[in-house]
């Protein structure tokens, strides 16, 4: 039986408990397909994992996101041939490695004017940007010229929301935590940049929307941004939360957003967008249209080794890293 390099973790905790070990790859089942990659994903989902977070049963392996080459398929898998170029964000957790064995239901051809390594560095944080844009909407909908708050917008999902989100017509205000960051999530769409360090995001949101606030803010970084995220948003405004990158949102009564404005909230995950293997492809198909077209380009920022995954684990938590990261097998 052919095997394959795999990061594993058999406890939870810091970038330390990541360890490379060799497994064995069988052949793919009803409904799998067994994939070599060319390059692998790293997200801030992956950093949950290995903290528990979001526990899984351990031992574990981790990653979400990956791109590369059929190797096999299983039966009943009728949308992937052997040879094809395929990307994926998908379920569950094991992209760190070589080779592996996994559902087809969310993996997809990989279009050839994109690269493995744009693939793998997309599908996750594309397709979150994709379901926050189409179909995570205020109430009274989303217009061209409306303003929109995306928080972390110099990170993966952000520096590609604020493209798509210009080629939309909407006003993107980001928010980062350098002035660095604030520069590059301005030449990839944002309108207007705050650094969170310096200044005090509520009160520049308000001025920039003259004191009404934006329709709806993005919101991945979680308990640090919380509260002024609520009180940046106008009347019947939505708060969309998709992440915990400071820490899980504390509880909060929701007697509090009646007097902030009859506000809307909602706690996204992708795995419920892409379900099932028809919204995967339509999703994705958006996705690569708007990257083909020019609208959305991706932004690979750093490379690590496989074998180094413990120092991309260590500079994405510290939040030394801007748009994507990808591991190479």
């Amino acid at each position: 039986m052919p095997s394959s390099r795999a990061v594993l973790i058999d406890r939870t905790g810091g970038p330390e408990v990541l360890r490379l070990a060799e497994v064995a790859v069988g052949e793919p089942g009803p409904g799998e397909v067994r994939i070599r990659h060319h390059a692998i994903g790293l997200n801030f989902i992956d950093v949950y994992h290995r903290t528990g977070l979001y526990p899984l049963p351990l031992p574990a392996r981790l990653g979400m996101e990956g791109a590369g080459v059929v190797e096999a398929v299983g039966p009943g898998v009728d949308h992937l041939a052997v040879g094809a170029r395929v990307a994926y964000a998908a379920q569950p957790p094991g992209a760190y490695c070589d080779v592996r064995v996994m559902p087809a239901t969310n993996v997809v051809r990989l279009p050839e004017g994109l690269s493995f390594e744009q693939g793998a560095a997309m599908m996750l944080k594309g397709l979150t940007a994709q379901y926050l844009l189409r179909h995570c909407r205020p109430v009274e909908g989303l217009q061209p010229g409306d303003w929109v708050l995306l928080h972390a917008a110099a990170g993966g999902v952000g520096l590609i929301a604020c493209q798509w989100a210009r080629a939309l017509g909407l006003r993107v205000i980001g928010t980062a935590g350098s002035d660095d960051k604030c520069a590059l999530a301005l030449r990839h769409g944002a309108e207007v940049c705050i650094n969170y360090r310096r200044e005090d995001f509520v009160a520049r949101v308000r001025e920039l929307t003259r004191g009404q606030g934006v329709k709806v803010v993005y919101d991945s970084v979680g308990k640090d941004t919380w509260e002024g995220s609520l009180d940046c948003l106008r009347e019947f405004g939505l708060m969309v939360s998709f992440g915990n990158a400071s820490g899980p949102v504390p509880p909060f009564s929701p007697g509090v957003l009646g007097p902030k404005g009859s506000l809307y909230v909602t706690r996204q995950t992708l795995f419920t967008h892409i379900r099932t293997r028809e919204r995967t492809q339509a999703m994705a198909d958006d996705l690569f249209a708007a990257v083909l077209s020019g609208q959305v380009r991706i932004h690979i920022a750093q490379r690590f080794a496989l074998a180094d995954v413990r120092a991309a684990h260590a500079a994405l938590e510290a939040r030394q890293t801007t748009g994507s990261t990808v591991l190479l097998p």
